[in-house]
């Protein structure tokens, strides 16, 4: 999951981002409005964490252009002052989410996996898909209920599959989600993941097809979807 971290407290930006990326985000920072509006029309994020008193471009105004521009990116806005106008503002204008500063990291944390559950239709912090089950707070997967040893990389490659699952994922894609600015992830490398995490999930009968030239799906077994 890749995150856009929109905030000019330096200090606080660098502590959000070491815990995001210690629970296995990719996080993008940039710390003023214009800079995050332009980051929001050039990649795809899951989410946004936004300050609203970023300077040159409020956050309320790169709020409004982002979805101005249809783009439904769920919205976690962060505020110094928690005041009820704001609130129903950035609610009216599109956001997902409300914390007032200062708050605890756990319950960030916390807010950032429920709004993670909401884009992928579960209200469980479990996902299920056949004998595969991920838990998302502990970032553990298991196979016919036995423990799997996934790396870091590989769990989040299968958050993406699982979030689209029976739907076709591109590389790019794969790339513009796991990655974050400045990592230089290649097509093969991406293809080195993907042959590890196919060869440790398909003893249980869970299936990743390749589609050449296009991507890849993770393929639902017969009669079963992605559940809480």
């Amino acid at each position: 999951m890749r995150i856009l971290l929109a905030e000019d407290d330096k200090v606080l930006a660098d502590g959000l981002c070491r815990s995001l990326r210690q629970s296995g985000y990719a996080v993008d920072h940039v710390s003023n409005g214009t800079d995050a509006d332009a980051a929001l029309a050039a990649n795809a994020f899951d989410l946004l964490i936004l300050d609203l008193g970023l300077p040159k471009m409020s956050g309320l105004d790169v709020l409004r252009r982002l979805r101005a521009r249809n783009v439904t990116t769920a919205v976690l806005i962060l505020t110094a002052a928690d005041t009820v106008e704001q609130r129903v503002q950035g609610l009216d204008l599109g956001a997902d989410d409300f914390m007032a500063k200062p708050f605890a990291l756990d319950e960030l944390e916390a807010r950032v996996r429920a709004l993670v559950r909401r884009a992928m239709g579960t209200a469980s912090t479990q996902i299920r898909l056949g004998p595969l089950t991920y838990d998302q707070v502990g970032r553990t997967v298991f196979l016919e209920e036995q423990p799997l040893e996934l790396s870091a990389r590989e769990i989040g490659l299968l958050e993406i599959l699982l979030q689209r699952a029976g739907r076709l994922v591109s590389k790019e894609q794969i790339v513009g989600h796991l990655c974050e600015w400045g990592e230089e992830v290649s097509h093969n490398a991406v293809e080195v993941y993907m042959h590890r995490l196919r060869r440790k999930l398909e003893g249980g009968g869970i299936r990743i097809a390749t589609v050449r030239g296009l991507g890849y799906c993770l393929e639902r077994p017969p009669d079963v979807g992605t559940s809480a």
